[in-house]
């Protein structure tokens, strides 16, 4: 991707000692929909998150993929609690986020927030910027009208934008520029995991690079935690540590970012990366074009979810779930086939 700083090494996740815990912790969520009520009638269910699990440590970017319709943002809705989930635990810190109160949970909303994919419909129209982002400094009780006006003046110098745009109202912004005060306004609370909803998905390819850089260098400088939700996997390799793929409301990949790309083990992810441009014309890479269009999630298939697309279906795809195993360290798929391999 043009204009995207090199990624500085990080630690492998398998170097963090043994007695720490992530910072947010994921366990067995589920979020189901129903479907079709009538007189008091809810027959079918859609399962829009189905039993997902995986962990974020302390600084890391953790990138989640899949198509449009997989359930990548109503999990991500989830784990701030805008969506009422079904079953599971979100622990930040080790405790239950989802067990608590709301009031209870009011002071935790600091320091977990999100950045919108539309940067435009997220900030309210008949606002000035000042106003906007002084609004979340007011609902938490921090400062005073003055500092809470020089803390948004910092804010905006740290996201890249003038303090004349403390007078503007949204329409006179690009989306670009939008997109920054939605990170602005994430930032002010001084939050420790940012949720990224498809982040750059409204922006062109330039402005994609300047605020995936943007957002690096703000993790540098103040330590931040990314969850960074997209459905294109070629932009979310250049942020992410680790990456897990989605399909259909359940993880069938996860794996270290370097992992995945050089080593994909679900059939699904391979579909995914045989998609990614090559720059150099004289490199050929075998297109895998999946056939079919994405199952309902009101009536999945049966046993694997993704047999009806997958080119090595085998009998036994059909009739049983795949477990999301470890096929080697840190890289787990949920896949018959790589179990009867690595049998």
């Amino acid at each position: 991707m043009p204009g995207i700083e090199p990624h500085p090494y990080q630690e492998p996740i398998r170097t963090a000692p043994l007695d720490q815990q992530p910072l947010l912790e994921i366990r067995h969520l589920k979020k189901y929909y129903k479907a079709g009520a009538s007189f008091g009638l809810n027959k079918n269910v859609v399962k829009a998150v189905d039993d997902v699990s995986f962990h974020l440590w302390e600084g890391e970017t953790y990138g989640l993929v899949g198509e449009s319709g997989c359930g990548k943002s109503t999990l991500g809705k989830s784990l701030l609690r805008l969506n009422d989930v079904t079953s599971g635990e979100v622990r930040f810190r080790g405790t239950d986020i989802l067990s608590l109160s709301n009031r209870a949970l009011r002071p935790l909303r600091q320091q977990l927030q999100m950045v919108f994919q539309d940067p435009y419909t997220s900030l309210n129209p008949r606002k000035r910027i000042g106003s906007i982002l002084e609004e979340s400094l007011v609902i938490h009780g921090i400062g005073s009208r003055q500092e809470r006006e020089q803390r948004i003046f910092e804010i905006l110098d740290k996201v890249g934008l003038q303090p004349e745009y403390y007078y503007r109202y949204p329409h006179e912004l690009s989306g670009g520029q939008r997109q920054r005060i939605g990170l602005a306004r994430v930032l002010i609370l001084n939050p420790k995991i940012v949720i990224c909803d498809e982040p750059v998905s409204a922006l062109d390819v330039i402005i994609q690079s300047q605020i995936i850089n943007l957002l690096r260098k703000l993790q540098g400088e103040l330590g931040l935690t990314y969850l960074f939700i997209a459905h294109d996997i070629s932009v979310v390799r250049h942020i992410s540590d680790r990456i897990g793929v989605m399909y259909l409301g359940k993880l069938v990949e996860e794996a270290e970012t370097d992992s995945l790309f050089l080593n994909p083990q679900h059939p699904y992810t391979r579909a995914l990366l045989s998609a990614v441009p090559i720059a150099d014309p004289t490199v050929k890479r075998e297109r895998i074009i999946l056939k079919g269009d994405l199952p309902s999630p009101l009536h999945p298939p049966s046993g694997c979810v993704f047999h009806t697309r997958c080119p090595f279906v085998m009998d036994v795809c059909r009739q049983e779930m795949p477990i999301l195993r470890e096929v080697s360290p840190n890289h787990r798929s949920a896949c018959h086939l790589q179990a009867e391999i690595t049998k």
